[in-house]
C-alpha cells in the first residue's frame, strides 16, 4: 500500500527559488474566483472564470505566466478547501502538470473577531498568501487532504449508499410513527409488509371517538410505506452485491476485508468500512496519524489559569469510520473478552460510571483501529484476539 497524496513532511513544491506562479481556487457553485501570485509581496492576479470551466482554468494560468513574466513551462502549484466539488479537479490538475493541495477547510486560520469581512475575493487572496507560506517552508499553516485515487473512491460508494438508504428508511419509518402518535395510536411494523397489507391495517385502526383515521392522512402513510418499501428493496440489492463481490472479486482491498472478517466480532459491515474508507489506499506512520483521521484524538484545553481538562474526542476527520469505530469496540468487548484488550478495559473503566466508560470506549475505538491496521500489515491479530473456525 502507498499513501494517495504527499504526507506533511514531504515537499512537493519546488524550491521558492525555482520561479513559480501559485494559485488559490475558491470554488462556487456558479462561478470560481482564482488568485494567481508568484510570491510575497506581490498582489494576486484576481479572475473570474465559469464553474467546472477546465478548458478556461487552463487559459487563465497561462494568462498569468504570462503576466508575471514567467515561462510557459515554469511550475504551477495551486490548492482549494475540500469540498462539494471533490476531488477530480485535483485529478484534472495534476494531468496538466500543476501540483494541486486539497486543503481541509476546517484547519485554515481565520480572524477571530466577533465580526469579519468574507467574500469569494477575499477568500481567494487569503489562500493565494497561504500556499505561499506553505510552500516555504510553514507546514502547519494548513491541513492537507490525502487525495485517494479514482479507484479507492469508487470503491466507497456501496456501502456509502447502503448507509445513506439505511438512515433515509428509518427517518420514513419514524415519520409514520409520529404521524399515528398524533392520533393516539401505534401500529407495529417491521418494513416487509405489502403496501396492501399496511393499507388494510390503517382503514382498520380507530381513534378516540371509534372514528377512522382521515383520508388525507391514511394517503400520505401509504405513500410514506411505499417509500420504506422501495429503500427495504434498496438495501436488500445492496448487501447482495456486497455479498457477491466479497464471494467472487479477488482484489486486494476485498482480500483485506475477508482477512479481517478472520477476527470474530468483526462483521462484513465494520470491515468493509475499515478497508474502503482507510486501509486499501492509505498508509500511516504512527497511532496519533490514524487516531486524528478518525477522529479519536483528544481536545485538552489548558490555561496559564492552571485549568487543565480534556474536552473528549475531536470529531474531526472521517465520520464514517468514527461511528463504526466506536459500533466495534463495543462489539469487540463483547465478542473477544479474553484479549488483552477487552481485559485492560475492564480493568481500568468497567467499574466507573457512564462517563468513564463512554472515556474507555473510545480509547478501545482507538486502540482497535491500531491493531487493525497493525493486523493487516503485518498479519499479526491484537494480543488474545480469539479467530473464527
Amino acid at each position: 500500500m502507498r499513501p494517495d497524496a504527499t504526507r506533511p513532511s514531504e515537499s512537493s513544491i519546488p524550491p521558492v527559488s525555482v520561479p513559480t506562479l501559485f494559485v488559490a481556487f475558491e470554488l462556487g457553485g456558479s462561478t470560481w474566483k482564482l488568485a494567481a501570485t508568484i510570491g510575497a509581496g506581490q498582489a494576486p492576479r484576481l479572475r473570474t472564470v465559469p464553474a467546472r470551466g477546465l478548458t478556461r482554468t487552463l487559459d487563465e494560468l497561462a494568462r498569468a505566466k504570462a503576466r508575471f513574466q514567467l515561462d510557459p513551462a515554469a511550475p504551477v502549484v495551486s490548492c482549494y478547501e475540500a469540498g462539494r466539488d471533490g476531488f477530480w479537479l485535483h485529478h484534472a490538475l495534476t494531468v496538466h502538470a500543476v501540483r494541486n493541495h486539497v486543503v481541509d477547510s476546517s484547519s485554515i486560520e481565520v480572524n477571530r473577531r466577533q465580526r469579519r469581512a468574507k467574500s469569494d475575493r477575499l477568500d481567494a487572496r487569503k489562500l493565494a498568501s497561504m500556499l505561499v507560506r506553505y510552500a516555504e517552508g510553514e507546514r502547519h499553516v494548513w491541513h492537507v487532504v490525502r487525495v485517494p485515487s479514482s479507484e479507492a473512491e469508487d470503491q466507497r460508494q456501496l456501502h456509502r449508499e447502503l448507509k445513506t438508504a439505511q438512515r433515509e428508511r428509518l427517518a420514513a419509518m419514524t415519520r409514520i410513527e409520529s404521524l399515528l402518535i398524533t392520533q393516539g395510536l401505534t401500529l407495529p411494523l417491521t418494513g416487509r409488509e405489502s403496501a396492501d397489507t399496511v393499507q388494510a391495517a390503517l382503514a382498520a385502526l380507530r381513534r378516540w371517538d371509534a372514528t377512522a383515521l382521515p383520508a388525507a392522512l391514511q394517503a400520505r402513510l401509504v405513500r410514506e410505506w411505499g417509500q420504506v418499501r422501495a429503500l427495504t428493496s434498496q438495501l436488500e440489492a445492496l448487501s447482495r452485491e456486497r455479498r457477491r463481490l466479497l464471494r467472487t472479486t479477488d482484489s486486494p482491498a476485498l482480500a483485506q476485508v475477508r482477512q479481517l472478517m478472520q477476527l470474530k466480532g468483526v462483521g462484513v459491515a465494520t470491515a468493509w468500512i475499515y478497508v474502503m474508507e482507510l486501509f486499501a489506499w492509505r498508509t500511516f506512520r504512527n497511532r496519533r496519524e490514524l487516531g486524528a483521521l478518525t477522529g479519536l484524538a483528544p481536545t485538552p484545553d489548558q490555561s496559564g489559569t492552571g485549568r487543565h481538562r480534556e474536552l473528549g474526542m475531536s470529531k474531526a476527520g472521517n465520520r464514517w469510520v468514527r461511528a463504526v469505530a466506536i459500533e466495534g469496540a463495543w462489539c469487540w468487548l463483547r465478542y473477544q473478552p479474553q484479549s488483552e484488550l477487552s481485559q485492560w478495559y475492564q480493568r481500568r473503566f468497567a467499574s466507573g460510571g457512564s462517563r468513564l466508560r463512554r472515556i474507555g470506549i473510545v480509547a478501545v475505538a482507538h486502540k482497535l483501529m491500531t491493531g487493525f491496521e497493525r493486523y493487516l500489515r503485518t498479519g499479526t491479530p491484537p494480543d488474545g484476539a480469539v479467530m473464527r473456525a
